[in-house]
């Protein structure tokens, strides 16, 4: 800010700059379907910061997923690092990834999850690097979130050996809420085997999407036994996400039928329990394959992020439980704080996705004072 910019005008520049940043990433259908566009959204994140000095940056590739790590020169553990993915979800048509700006909000594919967010982690990470070249400040952003963070965040800190004094990943909570706890979670891939016949004559087969749908009726019936009231819905579920069959006759019984279920799950259930206990509901005869898995995972923000969110929202923050997975349990897993909270987003994965542009402002003035705090007084971790 120059001696003639007023704190309004810099408020009013930064408004503008994080609006234009993440409307020209939705522009970019960059989900997992369309390769080519997440690396073309992901030379556009380097054209945006690759001008900086005093940073190093690294391209990596793992199972066909790219992703980068934007460190300070000569210091491969920052002592705060931004992560983010810049995947969204698939859209049966192209034509859906345009944004537009309504009662406060930027619209579009991914504008809450998570290319607002990635668009103000840009825009600190430029901010500081070029007031301060070579400040302890890094940035870690994958492009395989949505399919489970294997080849991304996983990678990054398991095998590259990625670390950081703390993460701060804005993939979950709000302005005021930071996320302690996730579920776990189980991608399952279902099949069922039988014996096609004409459809007339359905007595001489074995209808596979039939058996199929049966063993999936009982086993969403059985998580009924889960809910209770008053825990905010915080209990093992199941939802069938895909269910179909490769029979294209309408007069054949199908032969073969399969479907996909994503559960979640609390404490003390963990991937081994709780997929014995969806594999003996569906019975003998439904082969089951795990898609990804990971179990429930607690994180663990520093004091010092919850005081600057009081201090800027004018209330105490609130520790809260995730229905949710995100990047943040590989981060955690190495022993490391990690603070998840985000501006005020809603409908998520829909066309229609927002992200609420003051609360945008106020999330960038979070991250800002806490990175300058952070910075100058390092705290001591694994």
């Amino acid at each position: 800010m120059t001696v003639t910019d007023s704190p309004v005008d810099h408020l009013e520049g930064l408004r503008e700059r994080l609006v234009s940043l993440t409307r020209d990433m939705i522009l970019i259908p960059s989900c997992a379907t369309r390769p080519d566009d997440i690396d073309r959204c992901f030379e556009f994140i380097l054209n945006h910061i690759e001008g900086l000095e005093g940073i190093e940056i690294e391209r990596h590739c793992h199972r066909g997923c790219p992703s980068i790590t934007v460190l300070p020169s000569g210091d491969p553990r920052p002592e705060v690092l931004l992560c983010a993915h810049l995947d969204v979800i698939a859209h049966a048509s192209p034509g859906v990834y345009h944004s537009w700006v309504k009662d406060g909000r930027i619209h579009g594919p991914g504008a809450g999850d998570m290319k607002g967010a990635l668009a103000i982690l840009l825009e600190l990470f430029h901010s500081w690097h070029g007031r301060r070249p070579g400040l302890a400040l890094g940035l870690a952003i994958t492009s395989d979130e949505e399919r489970g963070g294997m080849a991304g965040m996983r990678y990054l800190f398991e095998e590259v050996g990625l670390r950081c004094g703390a993460a701060i990943i804005p993939d979950g909570g709000s302005i005021d809420e930071v996320t302690i706890q996730e579920k776990g979670i189980i991608h399952l891939h279902a099949r069922c085997e039988g014996a096609s016949a004409h459809a007339a004559r359905p007595w001489l087969g074995d209808n596979a999407l039939e058996r199929l749908t049966g063993r999936l009726d009982k086993l969403l019936k059985s998580f009924k036994r889960y809910e209770t009231e008053g825990e905010e819905h915080w209990h093992p579920t199941c939802s069938l996400t895909i269910l179909g069959t490769p029979n294209e006759s309408i007069n054949r019984v199908p032969q073969h039928a399969q479907a996909v279920l994503d559960v979640r799950f609390t404490p003390p259930w963990t991937v081994d329990s709780m997929l014995a206990e969806v594999r003996q509901a569906l019975g003998e005869g439904i082969d089951t394959e795990v898609i990804i898995s990971a179990e429930s995972s607690h994180l663990d923000p520093e004091p010092l992020y919850l005081e600057v969110i009081e201090e800027l929202t004018g209330s105490p923050s609130r520790l809260i439980r995730s229905h949710g997975g995100s990047d943040a349990r590989f981060i955690r897993a190495q022993g490391l704080p990690v603070m998840v909270s985000r501006p005020l987003v809603g409908d998520l994965h829909a066309e229609r996705e927002w992200i609420d542009i003051d609360s945008m402002v106020t999330f960038y003035r979070i991250l800002d004072r806490y990175v300058e705090r952070r910075i100058s007084q390092p705290n001591e971790t694994p």
